[in-house]
């Protein structure tokens, strides 16, 4: 397919190609090799497009061939690391031979970041780290794409935010890592304050940590020591992440050069506003995304989050259905109040949570629940729903019951939750009818 990209070969712009789908350098105009420091077209062979273009060891957060459509460029500026500079780009899909590719045309705009001078660059830095994370749909990706232009401007080993929990522990909740560096992610779960008490100290007096030789810590600061030099951590920069005159957690850069842990230093100090800006609104999304998929009384999931839970059940696994109904909710109610109807439901769904909670639960009616137990052998199933009438009685809140058991999940859900659903009728009619025969 070399012919097709022969009328970019002596442009003066940057000029690259990327298969979509393998996220694979295809092509490099001579601009672009000089630029990259490539000296011919089997150095790029089979590597990948965020490596050489970008220096990170996954896609770049800010990759934008979803957006990409035939006949159209897409422009947009965007300051590249690796290079130091700004780019105008202006990108589009190309089809060939069944494959799509990304070709791209980039203006050098010239230089930016910590190249260009102290104050200037640094403004430069946070302007376009804000631009392009403010860009992302969602906080989550608005926060990934900041890490990561962080850390490849900076030229450091690894970028990362902890936040502290209601109960004082801290934990490591946004991390990128450079091409071959290890993730640490994981092992910097549920930290104890004494980890991080020394540097609270500064933080409180709004400093930030800067470690320009870890040794020197070793006396000082030995329980820090003993979790920062296992993940070869040399120099540092951390800052505080203030809300409220509230310290909430930190966030800092690994093995930065030393000689711009000052100009670091700086930049942090304002970026912190940023990212607790964007937390905010990623809680606030997410406390939206709990209120549209739980009922707000019961705290169970709603139909929305069933029907979001059923798509996924693997279909090898086998499922048992529960479907519980409250009854007397409408005596309660017309008799004693709707505050009554309500204690009754959150009675009732107690009892469920009791017994069933490692499984999903859900509120699929007025008056009904739902309990989806992927994986249970129909042995426990039957002696949970034994255990659950025995819930019911010890907290006066009676639901019929009706339940199902597959080995596997491959029958229609809907028939399965139907055949639930009339066993529960089944059980709910023979109970009035005992009532009636009572009275």
């Amino acid at each position: 397919m070399g012919k097709i990209w022969d009328f970019y070969e002596h442009l003066n712009e940057i000029v690259c190609a990327v298969d979509m789908e393998k996220y694979e350098l295809v092509y490099l105009n001579h601009r672009a090799r000089e630029v990259y420091g490539i000296k011919s077209m089997e150095e790029i062979k089979g590597r990948k497009c965020y490596e050489i273009l970008g220096g990170g060891s996954a896609p770049c957060a800010i990759c934008n061939n979803k957006e990409l459509k035939q006949g159209y460029f897409l422009e947009w500026k965007h300051y590249n690391p690796q290079l130091g500079k700004v780019l105008a780009i202006k990108d589009t899909l190309i089809e060939e031979d069944g494959r799509s590719y990304r070709l791209e045309i980039a203006i050098d705009m010239g230089a930016s970041g910590l190249h260009s001078g102290e104050c200037a660059g640094n403004e430069a830095m946070i302007n376009e780290g804000l631009r392009l994370s403010l860009s992302a749909p969602l906080p989550e990706k608005s926060i990934e794409i900041l890490l990561e232009y962080l850390g490849q401007s900076l030229f450091c080993d690894r970028v990362y935010i902890f936040e502290e929990t209601e109960t004082g522990i801290f934990s490591n909740t946004y991390e990128w890592c450079a091409k071959n560096v290890r993730s640490q992610k994981e092992n910097l779960q549920n930290l104890p304050f004494e980890v991080v008490k020394i540097w609270y100290g500064k933080f409180r007096k709004q400093e930030n940590i800067m470690i320009k030789n870890l040794e020197i810590t070793k006396e000082k600061d030995p329980a820090m020591y003993e979790v920062l030099k296992p993940q070869d951590i040399r120099t540092l920069v951390v800052s505080p992440l203030m809300s409220d005159n509230k310290i909430i957690g930190f966030y800092g850069v690994d093995n930065p050069p030393k000689e711009f842990m000052d100009h670091i230093s700086t930049m942090f100090q304002i970026m912190g506003h940023f990212i607790v800006s964007l937390l905010k609104r990623r809680n606030l999304v997410r406390h939206l995304e709990n209120l549209s998929f739980h009922d707000q009384l019961t705290e169970l999931g709603n139909r929305r989050a069933m029907h979001a839970y059923m798509e996924a059940v693997d279909p090898e696994e086998s499922i048992g259905i529960l479907y519980c109904d409250v009854m007397g909710l409408k005596k309660a109610n017309d008799s004693k109040g709707h505050k009554a109807g309500d204690d009754l439901l959150v009675r009732a769904s107690g009892c469920l949570k009791k017994k069933f909670g490692d499984y999903k639960l859900f509120r699929v009616g007025g008056d009904e629940f739902l309990a989806l137990c992927a994986g249970i052998e129909e042995k426990e199933l039957l002696g949970r729903v034994n255990a659950l009438r025995e819930q019911m009685r010890k907290d006066k809140a009676f639901m019929a019951l009706g339940c199902i058991w597959r080995a596997d999940s491959r029958e229609n859900m809907d028939k399965l939750l139907a055949k639930a659903d009339e066993r529960m009728y089944e059980e709910k009619r023979a109970y009035y009818q005992r009532i009636n025969n009572f009275t």
